[in-house]
């Protein structure tokens, strides 16, 4: 199996401006929706300091990586890593190197050198679809993934919050900056549906429009429900899509992941 991503391979970038909002959710549920439809797909954890998709998918690492294993590999070659299959997906995460208590201490040129070999050295195996979850922010890491590999697209993360938009409008400004095509945004954790009544509450303060990344010509994607079930199936290592494929969280899913490739068609 060749080694890198192969050309005919569109690469997503999940980005946010802060953490929290529920990015690295939305990112797996994202590449398992694209799986349903009969797509070869790729999901790269990407963010070094917080890796979440392993406990996401159940696949943790008890033992420790020693500091100097790592930072060796990024100086002086290829960890020869094969991503793990899970639930019709291609995964690889620092976390599956990592123990899951583990800090990421080393500095930012090491991890960079391992962060290319997560995208070129990894037997991706040409998938249709790679999705990267990318760390929050913009940052030397989230720039490294812009460089290295052929993005077809980013899809920005937000929660409802002003703060959330702030932040999502910096990630913006960067994207547009590299010249990297915004396919659109997410608002994750936008209502929760109350128990006893069935009405949705907006549990935060709605962000003020002008100071939205809609009002920044950012297409709506889709728009998650603050859903308890999303987080507990999250937790438990067995994704939404998976623990309940025929409810309407699993649709909300599924209906982003149709605009996206909506918009990549659109490119």
């Amino acid at each position: 199996m060749a080694r890198g991503i192969g050309e005919r391979t569109a690469v997503i970038a999940v980005t946010s401006g802060k953490g929290g909002v529920g990015k690295s959710t939305v990112s797996l549920n994202v590449a398992l929706a694209l799986a349903e439809g009969g797509a070869a797909v790729g999901l790269l954890d990407a963010d070094f300091y917080g890796p979440d998709i392993p406990l996401m998918v159940n696949l943790k690492r008890s033992a420790p990586l020693s500091r100097w294993m790592l930072g060796r590999s990024a100086e002086r070659g290829p960890l020869a890593l094969e991503p793990v299959e899970r639930y019709g997906i291609q995964i690889m995460s620092v976390g599956f190197l990592i123990a899951e208590s583990q800090a990421m201490t080393l500095p930012a040129p090491l991890l960079q050198g391992a962060l290319r070999q997560l995208v070129g050295d990894v037997e991706w195996g040409d998938p249709d679809y790679l999705v990267v979850d990318l760390p929050p922010g913009t940052g030397d890491l989230q720039q490294e993934v812009l460089g290295v590999a052929r993005v077809a697209g980013a899809v920005i993360v937000v929660g409802p919050q002003d703060v959330a938009h702030l932040d999502g409008r910096k990630v913006l400004d960067l994207l547009r900056g590299r010249g990297v095509r915004v396919l659109g945004g997410v608002e994750n954790m936008r209502t929760l549906t109350c128990p006893h009544c069935g009405n949705a509450v907006e549990v935060f303060p709605a962000a003020d429009e002008a100071r939205s990344i809609w009002a920044e010509g950012v297409r709506r994607l889709g728009s998650i429900p603050l859903a308890p079930p999303i987080a507990l199936a999250g937790d438990r290592g067995v994704p939404v899509l998976v623990a309940d494929p025929r409810g309407e969280h699993a649709e909300a899913f599924r209906g982003v992941a149709a605009a996206i490739v909506d918009a990549l068609g659109e490119g």
